[in-house]
C-alpha cells in the first residue's frame, strides 16, 4: 500500500470522527445511525493513521505530496 492521504485529509478525518464519537456518546445521535456513523468514524480513524485510503486507489486520488527524485 502506497500513502495516498495528506496530512490536511488525515487531520479532517480525525477531526470528524471526533465530532462523530462525541455525537454518539452524548447520546445526540444513536440507534443504527449512530453505530454506522460510528462504525464509519473508526474506519477514518484508521485510514488515517495508516495514511492510505483504499477509495483514492481506483481512481488515482493522491492528497499527498509527491517526492521527486534528482
Amino acid at each position: 500500500m502506497r500513502k495516498n492521504m495528506g496530512s490536511a485529509d488525515k487531520i479532517i478525518r480525525l477531526i470528524i470522527a471526533a465530532i462523530i464519537g462525541l455525537l454518539y456518546f452524548t447520546g445526540t445521535i444513536s440507534g443504527t445511525l449512530g453505530i454506522v456513523l460510528l462504525v464509519l468514524a473508526g474506519i477514518f480513524v484508521l485510514t488515517s493513521f495508516i495514511s492510505f485510503c483504499p477509495l483514492y486507489a481506483p481512481f488515482g486520488i493522491r492528497t499527498c505530496s509527491v517526492k521527486q527524485t534528482k
